[in-house]
């Protein structure tokens, strides 16, 4: 039993330890929470969705190549886009979540994941 929930509290440390450390100031930090869904935008290749931060929409978008590279795969069409996002939906809005954490707050800000921000 002790190795068992010793296993659990070191399996649980670092999702309470990846912001913290990055060392900038977290005392307003708050993730950002699931809102919409707008779809696939063809002339920005990027598929679009909002999230929010206390209550505050914030813009986000995925460009098509990162969301591929998420996928494994390369040349989703346009009319799969929105299966695809919602299959890595979770991983998408955590990566905007913390980009928007670093990034410089202003009005009208949008958070846009690229292929340089997958860190792979």
């Amino acid at each position: 039993m002790t190795a068992m929930s010793s296993g659990a509290d070191s399996d649980n440390a670092p999702d309470f330890q990846h912001c913290p450390v990055r060392g900038r100031e977290r005392d307003n930090w708050m993730p950002l929470t699931r809102d919409k869904i707008i779809g696939h935008d063809l002339e920005r290749l990027a598929f679009r969705f909002t999230m929010l931060n206390d209550g505050e929409v914030v813009q986000c978008q995925i460009s098509d190549a990162a969301m591929d590279e998420l996928a494994g795969m390369q040349g989703t069409e346009s009319s799969a886009r929105q299966a695809q996002f919602l299959s890595l939906r979770e991983t998408i809005e955590r990566i905007a979540s913390d980009l928007y954490d670093e990034a410089p707050r202003f009005q009208g800000y949008v958070v846009r994941i690229f292929m340089r921000h997958l860190g792979g």
